[in-house]
């Protein structure tokens, strides 16, 4: 069961269903970043890490990233050195944020999964998915923090935009609706490796796009719960505007990598 899938199926039962829990006042119980190893990995990602793997890391378009608010990036999947490289672009060096990644339950097991939930990370079990995980994205967006989801929901080396799954917009439409006035911003974010399998001393650069407001997307001003028809109707456009610029964006710097080569 995909992502987008499991939030139709949660909205469908109530429209309310999403909607944040008396606790959700406090943000304790949010995904946190550690504040002794996030530190840590921010600095061994940045400066040994990333430079003494790769011979350039190239970063365009960081104005438009927003240094508070509710923000969700939105990245091209293209290896796994992804979540290395966006905390590298966007994260606490650059903005003053720690980042939060949305995970599949499956990578969040052993070791990895240790570090993965003290570095911001929080999972979710799309085969089973619970209410609580759905809605903690929610809050996040709802406290303001910075998260990550990859749209296209796989990793795609052909350096093509691939169908984008939904969750992303649902997840953002029901933040933005319940709470007046929250600003919700989708980032679109293009990655691209020389090689496309990324290899020692290789190339790769990020790209920041201009954000999209989701407010401009809601059927309604009212601050309240979205209907489950509501919120397909207008995850769908929105998704659509998130697509075309994510490869506006990847064409432009296909181009422009090009050309320097």
């Amino acid at each position: 069961m995909s992502l987008e899938t499991a939030i139709a199926q949660k909205s469908s039962m109530s429209t309310v269903s999403l909607s944040p829990s008396p606790t959700s006042q406090h943000p304790h119980h949010l995904s946190q970043c550690s504040p002794w190893l996030t530190p840590i990995a921010y600095f061994l990602g940045e400066k040994i890490v990333l430079p003494g793997y790769f011979g350039q890391v190239a970063i365009v378009g960081q104005e438009h990233l927003p240094h508070q608010g509710p923000v969700i990036l939105a990245p091209t999947h293209r290896a796994r050195w992804d979540s290395i490289v966006i905390p590298y672009a966007a994260g606490r060096s650059v903005t003053g944020r720690d980042l939060h990644f949305m995970v599949t339950s499956d990578e969040v097991q052993g070791l990895q999964g240790w570090f993965i939930r003290r570095l911001g990370g929080f999972a979710i079990n799309v085969r089973s998915p619970s209410i609580a995980s759905l809605r903690h994205g929610i809050e996040l967006l709802q406290h303001e923090q910075m998260m990550v989801i990859y749209p296209e929901g796989g990793i795609f080396r052909d350096r093509q935009v691939h169908r984008l799954k939904p969750g992303l917009a649902r997840i953002a439409l029901q933040a933005e609706a319940q709470t007046h006035e929250l600003g919700v911003k989708i980032i679109p974010v293009s990655l691209y490796y020389d090689p496309a399998v990324p290899r020692w001393r290789g190339h790769v650069e990020v790209a920041f796009g201009p954000p999209l407001s989701v407010d401009t997307y809601l059927p309604t001003q009212e601050n309240r719960a979205l209907t489950a028809e509501e919120v397909k109707s207008s995850a769908r456009y929105l998704i659509e505007d998130l697509a075309h610029n994510l490869t506006d964006l990847s064409t432009t710097q296909q181009q422009r990598i090009e050309t320097n080569l």
